[in-house]
C-alpha cells in the first residue's frame, strides 16, 4: 500500500496558485476552524495576518517539515515553530508595496498632503511653500531588498542616498556609523528587521543626532523607536514623522501619537496592496516546486536572522 502524497495546508485557494505538482495534496485551511487533517499536513502556509493561537497550532501537527510564512519579518512567528521544523519567510513579496508606501509618506510628509486634506474638508484654500523631495539627502536604514526597492523610487526624484545595513560593504555603511551619518541626512528610512539589537535602536539619544527638520520615516517595526522620545520631539516641533508601525500597535484611541504636531500615521498597511497576492502565490508556487523535487527552499530563516 503505497502512502498518500504530502499535504500542503494553504490560507487561500489552490488554484489561484496556478500549476502546482501533482504529487502533493492540498487544502485550503480555515485557521479558526482547522481540519481533521492535522496528523498529515507537512507543509504549512500560515494566512498573512498571524495571530498567537495560529503558531500554537504548529505543536500539534506531528508531520510538519515546513512553515511559510507571508510576512519577510518572523520575530512574532519564530518562536512557536518546533525544533526541526524549517522556517521560511516572505521576503520579495512586499518589496514593491511597502515601497510604494515609504514612497507615499516620505511625498506626502514632505509636500503637506494632510494638511491640503484638513483645509478642504473645512472648504479652505490654503497655499504655502512646502518641501520637495528633490535635492534631499534619503538616508536607508536596514539596505536589503525592500532597501533597494525605496532606493529605485527614490533616486528618479532628484534625491540622493546613502545606504546602511547591519555590516559594512561596498557602498553601504555599518550600522555602528549612523551618528556620524544622521546629521547629513534630511530623510530617514527605517526598514531593518524586528531583533533585540534593533528593539530601541532610534531612542532619544540617536534621534538628537537627525538635524532640525528631518523627517523620520518608520516602515520597520514599532519598537526600532522609542515612542516617548519621539513623542517628545515632536511636540517640540524640531523632527517630523512618518510611521507606518508604532509601538504600542495596534495605537489605543487616547494614545497622544494620534494628536501629535508634524506626524503623519498609516496602519501597518506598508505589505498589504494589491502589488501583495500576485508576488505570494508566485513564492509559495516556486516553494512548492522545490519542495516537491526535493530541492533546497529559498529565504530559508537561520539562526543569524
Amino acid at each position: 500500500m503505497t502512502s498518500p502524497a504530502p499535504l500542503v495546508w494553504l490560507p487561500f485557494e489552490p488554484e489561484a496558485l496556478g500549476d502546482l505538482p501533482d504529487t502533493l495534496r492540498y487544502e485550503r485551511v480555515d485557521p479558526d476552524d482547522l481540519p481533521d487533517t492535522a496528523d498529515e499536513v507537512e507543509f504549512y502556509v500560515l494566512p498573512y495576518r498571524f495571530r498567537p493561537a495560529d503558531g500554537q497550532v504548529l505543536a500539534h501537527l506531528p508531520r510538519l517539515r515546513v512553515v511559510q510564512t507571508m510576512s519577510a519579518g518572523v520575530e512574532h512567528i519564530r518562536r512557536f515553530v518546533p525544533e526541526g521544523v524549517l522556517l521560511c519567510n516572505g521576503r520579495g513579496i512586499h518589496d514593491t508595496s511597502t515601497a510604494e508606501l515609504a514612497l507615499t509618506l516620505m511625498l506626502a510628509s514632505l509636500r503637506g498632503v494632510p494638511e491640503f486634506v484638513r483645509a478642504q474638508d473645512h472648504h479652505a484654500w490654503r497655499p504655502e511653500l512646502r518641501e520637495s523631495l528633490a535635492d534631499k539627502q534619503v538616508l536607508i536604514v536596514g539596505y536589503g531588498q525592500i532597501g533597494e526597492a525605496i532606493e529605485a523610487r527614490v533616486l528618479p526624484f532628484e534625491a540622493g542616498v546613502t545606504r546602511v545595513a547591519r555590516s559594512a560593504r561596498d557602498g553601504v555603511h555599518a550600522i555602528e556609523e549612523l551618528p556620524d551619518l544622521l546629521p547629513e541626512a534630511d530623510v530617514v528610512v527605517l526598514i531593518v528587521p524586528g531583533t533585540d539589537e534593533t528593539t530601541g535602536l532610534f531612542d532619544a539619544g540617536m534621534l538628537a543626532h537627525l538635524k532640525d527638520g528631518a523627517l523620520l520615516v518608520n516602515m520597520a517595526r514599532g519598537p526600532v523607536v522609542d515612542t516617548g522620545a519621539l513623542l517628545a520631539e515632536l511636540q517640540s516641533g524640531r523632527l517630523h514623522a512618518a510611521l507606518d508601525v508604532v509601538d504600542p500597535e495596534p495605537l489605543p484611541g487616547d494614545h497622544p501619537l494620534w494628536s501629535a504636531p508634524n506626524l503623519l500615521l498609516s496602519p501597518h498597511v506598508g505589505g498589504n496592496s494589491s502589488a501583495m497576492w500576485p508576488r505570494a502565490y508566485k513564492l509559495v508556487r516556486e516553494q512548492l516546486h522545490r519542495f516537491a523535487a526535493g530541492e533546497p527552499l529559498a529565504n530559508v530563516v537561520t539562526g543569524d536572522y
